[in-house]
C-alpha cells in the first residue's frame, strides 16, 4: 500500500470510529422507551403489553417516515464536502442554513399533517383496537419533535461533510441520555406513562437539535446567510436536484422493507419474528458498514471539490477495502457465534428452530451487500445520486420480480433470495454507473 493510500486509510478510520458508535446508540432511543415502558402497569390489570405495543407502533411510523427524510443527511454532507475541498467557505456554510430552512419547513408540513397522516398510518398498520388510544397519545406528542428530528439530520450531514464525525457522536450520546433521564422522572416520578415517554423523547429530540446547532455555531462560526444568496436559483435548483434523487431512492428501498416485512407476515406471526429476528444480523452489520460509508463520503466530496481524480479514486478503493474487511469479519463472526446471537435474541424455541433453516441467507448478506454500502458513500460523495437512484430502482425491480417468480416454489427462501439479489443489483449496477465517472478527468 502506498503512503498517500495509508494516510487515507487512517482518515477513513479515524472518521468512521465515532460514527459507529453514532449508529450503536441512535437505536437506543427506541429501546429506552419500550424498556420502561415495559415496566408499567395499572394496578391488578397490567397493561404493558399494550403500551410496548403503542411504543411499537408509534416509534416505527416515525421511523419509516423519517426515513424518507435521510436526504437531509446525505445530500447536505456530499454537498458541504465538495464545497470545503473547493475552498468556497461560503459554500459550506449555506449547504447549512439551505438544509436547515428546508428541514424546518418539512418539519412544519409533518405537524400540520401529522394527525391525519397518522390515522391512515394507523389503519395501514391494523394494530390491536386497546393499542390505538395509547398510540395516537404518543404519536400526538411526538410530532412536536419532527422539526428538531430533521434539523439534526441537516445538522449531522453537514458534520460529515466537514469531517466531523464527533460531533454527531456526542450529540447521540445526549439525546439517548436525556432521554432516560427524563422518561424516568416523567414516568416514575410524576406517573405520566405513555405521555411522559412521549414527552421525554420530544425533550431529547429538541436538546439534541439545539446542541448540533450550538457545537456548529460555536467551534465553526459559519457566517449569517443573506436572504439572496440563500435562495439563489442555480444552487437551489442543484440542492433539490441531488436531494429529490435522494427521496426517490429511499422510496424504492422502503418498498423493499415493507413487502419484504408484509410477505413474512403472510407467513405467520413465527415466521415474521424468523425474519425479525434474522434481519437483527444485516442491521448490525450495516452499523459498523455504514460508519466507514460516512467516513468515505465525506473524504470523496473533498478530494471531489478540490478537483483530486487520483485522491478521489485512492479514498473511493480504500473505503472498498474497509467495507470488505467489515463484511469478512462480520460473516465469520455470524458463523461462529450465530446460534449463540439467536438464543440471546429469543427465548422462543420454534423461532430459533426455524430461523436456522435460513440463517445461511443472513450470513451471506455481509459480503453480497457491502459493495452497495460502499459505493453509495461514493456517489452520495461526488453527488452522483442519480446513478443511486437507478441503481435502487432496478434493484427494486429486480427483487420484485425473484419475489414473484421465487415464492410460490420456495416460499420464505425465495424471499430471501429476492433480498440478496436486490443487494447484489443494486451494488453492481453503482459499481458499472460510477466507474466512468471515477475515470474521468474534470
Amino acid at each position: 500500500m502506498s503512503q498517500a493510500a495509508g494516510a487515507d486509510l487512517r482518515k477513513v478510520v479515524a472518521l468512521a470510529v465515532p460514527s459507529i458508535i453514532t449508529n450503536i446508540t441512535t437505536p437506543l432511543l427506541g429501546l429506552v422507551d419500550l424498556a420502561i415502558t415495559g415496566h408499567m402497569a395499572d394496578g391488578p390489570d397490567d397493561r404493558s403489553a399494550v403500551y410496548i405495543a403503542a411504543i411499537a407502533v408509534g416509534s416505527g411510523l416515525f421511523t419509516m417516515l423519517y426515513w424518507l427524510f435521510a436526504f437531509l443527511r446525505m445530500g447536505t454532507g456530499g454537498i458541504t464536502a465538495q464545497a470545503r475541498g473547493a475552498g468556497d467557505c461560503e459554500g459550506v456554510a449555506y449547504s447549512l442554513w439551505r438544509s436547515l430552512a428546508v428541514a424546518m419547513m418539512l418539519g412544519a408540513v409533518i405537524i400540520a399533517l401529522g394527525r391525519p397522516l397518522g390515522e391512515l398510518l394507523l389503519r395501514f398498520m391494523d394494530p390491536n383496537p386497546a393499542t390505538i388510544p395509547p398510540a395516537r397519545d404518543y404519536i400526538a406528542i411526538c410530532l412536536w419533535g419532527a422539526p428538531a428530528v430533521l434539523g439534526t439530520f441537516a445538522m449531522t450531514g453537514w458534520f460529515i461533510g466537514n469531517q466531523d464525525t464527533r460531533s454527531p457522536m456526542w450529540v447521540s450520546i445526549a439525546i439517548n441520555v436525556a432521554n432516560i433521564a427524563s422518561s424516568l422522572i416523567l414516568v416514575v416520578g410524576c406517573g405520566l406513562k405513555i405521555t411522559g415517554v412521549a414527552t421525554g423523547t420530544l425533550l431529547a429530540q429538541w436538546l439534541g437539535f439545539l446542541l448540533s446547532l450550538t457545537l456548529c455555531i460555536n467551534h465553526y462560526h459559519p457566517r449569517r446567510p443573506m436572504i439572496a444568496t440563500l435562495v439563489d436559483t442555480t444552487a437551489l435548483s442543484r440542492f433539490f436536484r441531488v436531494n429529490s434523487d435522494i427521496f426517490l431512492r429511499t422510496l424504492c428501498m422502503v418498498s423493499v422493507t415493507i413487502w419484504f416485512t408484509r410477505a413474512g407476515a403472510r407467513q405467520g406471526d413465527v415466521m415474521l419474528a424468523v425474519n425479525a429476528l434474522l434481519m437483527q444480523l444485516f442491521l448490525t452489520f450495516s452499523y459498523f458498514m455504514d460508519g466507514f460509508a460516512f467516513a468515505g463520503e465525506s473524504l470523496c466530496g473533498l478530494r471531489y471539490g478540490a478537483h483530486d481524480d487520483a485522491g478521489l479514486r485512492r479514498v473511493a478503493l480504500v473505503t472498498m477495502l474497509c467495507g470488505g474487511v467489515v463484511a469478512l469479519l462480520a460473516t465469520l463472526l455470524y458463523f461462529t457465534c450465530g446460534e449463540w446471537f439467536l438464543g440471546i435474541m429469543s427465548s422462543d424455541t420454534r423461532v430459533t428452530a426455524m430461523s436456522r433453516e435460513y440463517f445461511m441467507w443472513a450470513v451471506s448478506v455481509p459480503l453480497i451487500g457491502f459493495t452497495a454500502f460502499a459505493l453509495d458513500a461514493v456517489a452520495i460523495g461526488i453527488t452522483a445520486t442519480r446513478r443511486m437512484l437507478v441503481s435502487a430502482f432496478t434493484g427494486a425491480v429486480l427483487f420484485f420480480a425473484v419475489y414473484f417468480a421465487a415464492f410460490p416454489s420456495m416460499s420464505n427462501h425465495g424471499l430471501w433470495l429476492a433480498f440478496i439479489a436486490y443487494l447484489a443489483q443494486r451494488g453492481i449496477t453503482l459499481a458499472v454507473l460510477l466507474r466512468g465517472e471515477l475515470r474521468r478527468q474534470r
